[in-house]
């Protein structure tokens, strides 16, 4: 073994430079930004410090372990913050129907971080004030809106892409995607061009939420000619875009979503995450980018433990999405607030997906305080077994109109009706003479309508309440628990990335520390929620 690591390493430095008492400890810990030395003194004493020296020679105290500085900010991916212009390598998930509200986006994004506003759900005119609102407060600084796979309703994905492009958004958040699709290869390949070194430059970025290793395969290769002779032929792109899409990736960033609220396949971090890095290097093998896909991590990422946790398996970033729903920012309402604000880990459960009813896709919601999953569950029953509403015994019907939709089902259909008139109406007339899809679409109101009524804290709906929730919510409260955050009123999303951010710091030193062999005392194990509250933007 070389003779030097059997040499016996010291500190030098001021006495008084040293912490012994747990409240001096734990401040030198948290200047993340600063060396810390952890040293014993000639009484046998343990203290820590962030001054000081190592040296090998004369007469100073015994050096037990070092650990670097390593800031929050040096958490993840560099390139990830450079690219995007932000502070930490933290974003938060586009929750939809706007629950991820221009509100929250600019929040953050003063506070120089990144949010994704949650499109999706949203008429094209709603998401227009979200645009103009977003750009009017932000300027130049980086945000996102998520552009959701809508396989039912294509016109929507379409048309999201088209007033993406008109108004210059430069980053999207694509969701739900269980394959390319020509509207997503769109967006990419209309912001192509070439430098004046002949180097591409990708002016439209996308961040591929997904947890499949088959969809992810699609996102980190080049489009194809299935998607872009399509595009060249209608004009949509030019002939040199058609090429330069042959030659990058559709996505710049992936984003592994675990046991997320919302859309989820419930997965494993810790077993999805490394499926898909692996992923990455054969197709970096393959094509040899100029610059190297990032993957990310989200679902179940709502504490600093978990935040490090995704850091330490290679995460170039980490997503947070159920935590930010019950800040003050969010488009919800304060009921749904102050509901998550008291929601355990185990208060989820599965339900029928709106956006994804026919084909069976469910998401994850709040069980507790809300009937809405079974109520959800029983429609897709009833969908299942019968070819039309006209099926459904007389009994049973009846009951599904007092309890759930609170109304005639024709009158429901009407509402149906208005509501595609205005936003696909391609929709009314595949269903004219369709009876099973007239049905999906009647139960799809009460699916997609339960969100709303969540957000806007509708009285007589609390029952029917559709609150997106993963087990992370009930992590976090436990994690803030006697705390000023445990109280729904003080929880601004920016504070709360910044808790995360500088709470992973800590423990990424605890555990250096505790690597080394020294035992620390249990109370300066755990990082103290900053009691400093940001300024936030109200509703």
């Amino acid at each position: 073994m070389d003779n030097t690591l059997k040499t016996k390493l010291l500190w030098k430095g001021s006495p008084r430079a040293l912490a012994f008492d747990e409240a001096g400890i734990q401040e030198k810990l948290a200047n993340t930004d600063q060396n810390c030395f952890v040293v014993k003194d000639f009484a046998g004493r343990i203290g820590i410090t962030n001054e000081g020296e190592i040296t090998s020679d004369g007469n100073w105290l015994e050096l037990l372990a070092v650990a670097p500085a390593v800031g929050p900010e040096d958490l993840g991916d560099a390139t990830f913050r450079q690219d995007y212009n932000i502070k930490y390598c933290y974003k938060t998930g586009a929750m939809a129907n706007g629950i991820a509200s221009a509100n929250l986006v600019i929040s953050l994004g003063k506070a120089d971080l990144l949010g994704s506003f949650g499109a999706a759900g949203l008429i094209p005119s709603r998401v227009k004030e979200a645009i103009d609102q977003i750009q009017r407060e932000l300027g130049d600084r980086t945000y996102a809106f998520n552009l959701i796979h809508s396989p039912t309703e294509k016109a929507l994905e379409e048309g999201a892409v088209k007033l993406f492009l008109e108004n210059n958004i430069r980053v999207v958040e694509a969701s739900a995607y269980l394959d390319l699709t020509e509207h997503i290869v769109h967006y990419r390949a209309a912001g192509l061009e070439l430098d004046a070194d002949g180097k591409i430059v990708i002016k439209n970025k996308v961040i591929a939420k997904l947890s499949r290793k088959e969809v992810a395969g699609r996102f980190m290769s080049p489009a194809t000619d299935k998607f872009l002779k399509p595009l060249l032929e209608a004009g949509k792109i030019t002939q040199q875009q058609y090429e330069l899409a042959k030659k990058v990736p559709v996505a710049d960033d992936i984003t592994v979503e675990a046991d997320s609220g919302g859309h989820t396949d419930n997965r494993p971090l810790v077993a999805l995450f490394p499926t898909i890095i692996n992923l990455r290097d054969e197709i970096q093998e393959k094509y040899q980018y100029d610059k190297k896909i990032r993957v990310g991590a989200a679902g179940g990422i709502s504490t600093p433990a978990s935040a490090l946790a995704a850091f330490m398996m290679g995460a170039a970033y980490v997503v947070t999405g159920s935590v930010n729903q019950a800040c003050v920012e969010a488009g919800t309402s304060d009921y749904v607030r102050k509901l998550l604000a008291n929601v355990a880990s185990t208060d989820v459960i599965m339900a029928p997906a709106s956006d994804m009813f026919e084909m069976g896709v469910n998401l994850q919601v709040l069980k507790r305080g809300t009937l809405f999953g079974p109520r959800a569950k029983k429609l897709y029953e009833y969908y299942t077994r019968f070819e039309g509403i006209d099926e459904i015994p007389t009994d049973e019907r009846e009951k599904l109109e007092k309890t759930i939709f609170k109304m005639p089902m024709e009158t429901v259909w009407q509402h149906c009706v208005d509501f595609f008139n205005e936003r696909d109406p391609e929709q009314i007339e595949r269903a004219q003479n369709n009876p099973k899809r007239k049905m999906a679409l009647i139960f799809r109101w009460y699916l997609g309508l339960s969100s709303n009524w969540a957000n806007s804290g509708n009285p007589d709906r609390t029952s029917d309440y559709q609150i997106w929730c993963g087990p992370a919510m009930g992590a976090f409260n436990d994690w803030v628990k006697g705390t000023h955050l445990e109280n729904y009123e003080n929880r601004n999303a920016s504070e709360v990335a910044e808790n995360i951010m500088q709470g992973a710091a800590y423990l990424y030193r605890i555990n250096t520390i505790k690597v080394q062999g020294v035992k620390l005392p249990s109370s300066v194990e755990q990082p103290k929620i900053i009691e400093k509250k940001a300024e936030s933007i109200s509703n």
